[in-house]
């Protein structure tokens, strides 16, 4: 079940020049993510910008999916715009350079805690299913965590920029799926 999408764009020029004004920014980001962005960067011959903005839409793009999946299930938000720990929200690149959303243990655990009616009501139908058919959902695995109650999220995140940072044009942008198995 698709519990929540979260989209994000950023300016890539407006973005670069907050990061000129203030080192603040480094503290929104971990410290994997900080040499993932300057690795892929050096890599690809580009802007350093273009990597970080992309990642700071994914985090974006994830605080909006899950505050979807909480708005379904009525729950309570566990962080502000002011308390948000964005570093805990890691946008990282898997072996394959494909990025993908990790959280720390104890922002998961938030999420989990907020979502467990929507937990409990994917564990019962996915119980329901795998009595009527021959294969059982709750053994899938994969990069999802495990809430302890057999169910797993799963998310899905897909990042691009587009344009030149030479001439002010570049934009990036993130989409997430955040899926309860």
């Amino acid at each position: 079940m698709i519990a929540g999408i979260g989209h994000d764009v950023v300016n890539v020029a407006q973005f670069a020049e907050q990061m000129r004004e203030s080192n603040g920014w480094r503290t929104l980001f971990s410290t994997r993510e900080l040499r993932q962005c300057s690795l892929r960067a050096e890599a690809k011959h580009d802007d350093e910008s273009l990597h970080i903005a992309a990642r700071w839409a994914g985090k974006e793009a994830v605080v909006k999916a899950w505050s979807e999946a909480l708005s379904i299930s009525n729950g309570i938000y566990p962080y502000t715009l002011d308390n948000t720990p964005w570093s805990n929200i890691e946008i990282l690149d898997n072996a394959h350079g494909c990025p993908r959303v990790q959280l720390s243990q104890e922002v998961q655990s938030k999420l989990y805690q907020l979502c467990h009616h929507i937990f409990s009501d994917s564990s019962s139908e996915s119980t329901s299913s795998s009595n009527n058919s021959s294969s059982n959902s709750s053994n899938r695995s994969d990069d999802g965590c495990n809430d302890g109650s057999n169910s797993l999220i799963r998310w899905h995140i897909s990042l691009t920029h587009d344009g030149s940072t030479q001439d002010n044009t570049a934009i990036a942008s993130a989409v997430v799926l955040l899926e309860i198995l």
